[in-house]
């Protein structure tokens, strides 16, 4: 049985499709182990990462088409978790002899996993994915030393920029404007405009609007933790609260998926999706580039607050821009109580 330190039963991106082929994979995802590989016909498969006998991890075992073997004494499972040789047993197979299996999808270029108790549920729906009109950019996949909610702090935090990311994300406006805060079924949404406003590093030579922008961060996390922060851009006076976009506006959405690996690590997965220049490579590259040295340098700041918050030498303090963050964590909390009988 596991803890109720994470919630289960929702999907979670396990890695890139193209990182799992015909061979097993090891990984460690929600502090339970798992093997992940694919059939000949390459569809997908996840098991419990131990083998029931003496929970040797199957993983070091050796994989024959769609099954995998054990290599302490040759127990052989398919990919749902049954056990369907056992050669030092005979016959029959003894009925304790199978492992847990997990739900696997592979859907917009990652491998979906379910590890929770109820029936699986939809994947997130990602709008205009495949409208030809809108770019995008490779996946990009960082392993982070620290709990997962931080991440999410970090991405329900539209003013870290202007320290964090000088060079690509910042611009004038991001360290004091007034944040709104709008609750949502499902999770929390931070936003604010900044009018008027030269464009950061990261998009000026991709707008063709001049210097002076109406800017709009979105910055949007859903459960489990899925962040999806959406850049608009307009010409000067043609933004703001409650107006329609012009035709000409740039949009730009990062979707950031989000996956607990235990208490104090984590795995981020990304890419980047826009309304213009669809088959721009350069543009494409040139984003990915940005978008992977930015999120390096949260890593560093989030890899030395998980070191300063394991064991504090005195209290933390929340500041007015955590108000998002905090209002997340408190449905993770409500959702994980909801899950374990609590609520």
């Amino acid at each position: 049985m596991h803890s109720a330190k994470f919630i289960r039963n929702a999907w979670y991106v396990a890695g890139r499709s193209v990182d799992f082929e015909a061979k097993l994979t090891a990984l460690k995802l929600l502090g339970a182990r798992v093997v992940i590989f694919r059939r000949p016909d390459g569809s997908p498969a996840a098991l419990e990462d131990a083998c029931p006998h003496r929970k040797l991890p199957l993983s070091m075992g050796n994989l024959h088409g769609d099954r995998v073997e054990c290599g302490y004494h040759g127990l052989t499972f398919d990919g749902a978790g049954a056990c369907v040789s056992a050669p030092t047993q005979g016959d029959p197979i003894p009925k304790r002899a199978r492992v847990r299996s997990y739900p696997v999808e592979d859907r917009y270029g990652f491998l979906w996993i379910w590890m929770g108790e109820d029936a699986p549920g939809e994947i997130i729906d990602i709008p205009n994915y495949d409208n030809p009109a809108w770019g995008k950019t490779a996946r990009g996949a960082l392993t982070i030393a620290c709990n997962y909610l931080y991440v999410i702090d970090n991405l329900l935090d539209p003013s870290h920029v202007a320290w964090v990311h000088v060079g690509s994300f910042a611009g004038a406006g991001t360290d004091n404007r007034p944040l709104d805060l709008e609750d949502i079924d499902e999770g929390v949404i931070v936003s604010r405009w900044i009018m008027g406003e030269p464009a950061p590093p990261y998009y000026r030579d991709m707008l063709a609007f001049g210097d002076a922008t109406d800017r709009k961060q979105h910055y949007e996390c859903r459960l489990p933790s899925t962040a999806i922060n959406m850049s608009v851009y307009t010409r000067a006076g043609t933004g703001g609260p409650g107006t329609a976009l012009p035709q000409d506006a740039y949009i730009n959405i990062s979707y950031n998926f989000i996956t607990p690996v235990d208490e104090a690590n984590a795995l981020y997965f990304w890419f980047q999706h826009r309304n213009t220049d669809p088959d721009n490579e350069a543009t494409n590259q040139r984003m990915f580039e940005g978008a992977t040295m930015a999120f390096n340098e949260d890593k560093e700041v989030l890899e030395a607050v998980q070191i300063g918050m394991t064991d504090p030498a005195t209290p933390y303090m929340n500041l007015g821009l955590d108000a998002g963050a905090m209002r997340f964590r408190a449905k993770v909390d409500k959702r994980i109580a909801a899950e374990s009988g609590g609520a």
